[in-house]
């Protein structure tokens, strides 16, 4: 079947409509919510901004999910999920709320940054319960797709509720509370749309339910310990986690690149770096919608692993050819391609995992995986710190980013073809 049919096959199937719909306004108020917090940190006309600025801002909002996500994933495997995208959301939405207040009262960085972690804390439960849900309302068939679409339209969602937060600066004189506010309404409403579901559709199964939270958080220990070792026994699953942690880590190095560019050396002003780095994402997101409509097509034919491998070989190569110049045509043209890189791997990992998990510990290993993400991604912006100069321009970073994608691809290469 085409990959136009399949998507009309998935857009007619009811339980996975509603569940998308939740998906799009929660990830809509995450876009939202981040570009108020980067226009707070790394934008506004008072801060002068550095690598090891932003690193430590990255530090303080992931890092400490780094011991939470585990926990996350157990609590997760006996919750209804239900239940958790209702009350994550409306919780976020009052904390969002919090947020702006504190944006209004120009209180110390250090309570604006407690604020904004417990919007983020939540966060770690939401995106792991929906990528566990996915495989209850989508047949094994149609999972690629699912895959392709699902994680994609949350990130083109996104990056609309960035485009939204912007329109919202142009006219709000107190604009990053505002646009905080904006966040705190859509996550309302992905709550209010769980609701269109039942509470045992998502799983996990009744026999694993556990309402107790005491019970959950004292099993809490054992039961990560047999997800890893569930896990280390999905071998497939754990290589591609490996490889996409590999590659997110390269993505994040760059990423705080184009921030820096953006900020020093493609603009004047702050307002002109602000948009820059939104055309930067933009171009991304863009990629991330190709990946979507690639990827069910060359997982077919080359496998997930072979379209891993095909992803980070094309970075290995493209990613010196259009950074090395450091100039903004080259740069935009070069975040579609990692946009498109990064998420076809990112399809091609989702899939492995959930085909080769058992459903029992779906989300303790998603939970793992987004922990992976975190540290890959402040790990990546505490070496741009190291290496980056002040306008951005570093040689080396970008020559290592393009080493990791080719052993990347190589290591990939060699499981491809014995598969």
């Amino acid at each position: 079947m085409s990959v136009v049919g399949d998507l009309r096959v998935l857009l007619r199937l009811r339980n996975f409509r509603r569940l998308l719909a939740v998906r799009l306004l929660s990830q809509c108020a995450d876009g939202v919510y981040q570009v108020a917090l980067a226009t707070y940190v790394v934008f506004s006309p008072e801060k002068q901004t550095t690598p090891g600025a932003i690193a430590s801002a990255m530090a303080v909002l992931l890092l400490p999910y780094s011991v939470v996500g585990p926990f996350a994933g157990v609590l997760l495997d006996r919750w209804r999920r239900r239940q958790v995208f209702l009350y994550g959301n409306l919780l976020r939405a009052v904390l969002a709320c919090g947020t702006a207040v504190l944006m209004l009262a120009s209180v110390p960085d250090w309570l604006f940054y407690a604020s904004a972690l417990s919007v983020t804390a939540v966060n770690r439960f939401v995106l792991a319960g929906l990528s566990a849900a996915l495989p209850r309302v989508v047949d094994d068939e149609r999972l690629v797709i699912a895959n392709s679409l699902s994680p994609t339209a949350g990130t083109l969602a996104a990056t609309l509720g960035g485009g939204l937060a912007f329109g919202v600066r142009l006219i709000s004189d107190d604009s990053n509370a505002a646009v905080v506010l904006l966040g705190a309404v859509l996550y309302l409403c992905s709550a209010l749309a769980s609701l269109r579901m039942s509470r045992e559709l998502l799983g996990p199964d009744p026999e694993l339910v556990q309402p107790r939270l005491v019970t959950a958080l004292r099993s809490t220990a054992q039961g990560l310990a047999s997800g890893l070792r569930h896990l280390s026994e999905r071998r497939p699953a754990a290589r591609a986690l490996a490889a996409v942690t590999l590659m997110r880590f390269c993505y994040g190095a760059l990423f705080v690149t184009v921030l820096m560019l953006s900020r020093y050396e493609w603009s004047t002003t702050e307002s002109e770096g602000l948009a820059v780095l939104g055309l930067a994402v933009a171009a991304s997101g863009a990629g991330f919608f190709a990946a979507a409509v690639l990827s069910p097509w060359a997982v077919g034919r080359l496998g997930p692993f072979g379209w891993m491998t095909l992803c980070s070989g094309a970075a290995a190569v493209l990613t010196p050819a259009l950074g090395l110049a450091f100039a903004r045509t080259p740069f935009l043209v070069a975040a579609f391609v990692l946009g498109l890189i990064t998420q076809g791997a990112k399809i091609a990992t989702d899939t492995v995992v959930q085909t080769s998990v058992d459903d029992a510990y779906r989300g303790r290993v998603f939970s793992l995986y987004d922990v992976l993400f975190n540290v890959a991604f402040v790990g990546a912006a505490g070496v741009a710190a190291l290496m980056l100069p002040a306008d951005g321009r570093s040689v080396m970073l970008v020559i290592l980013v393009a080493v990791l994608y080719a052993l990347v691809a190589l290591a990939l290469g060699r499981k491809a073809r014995r598969v």
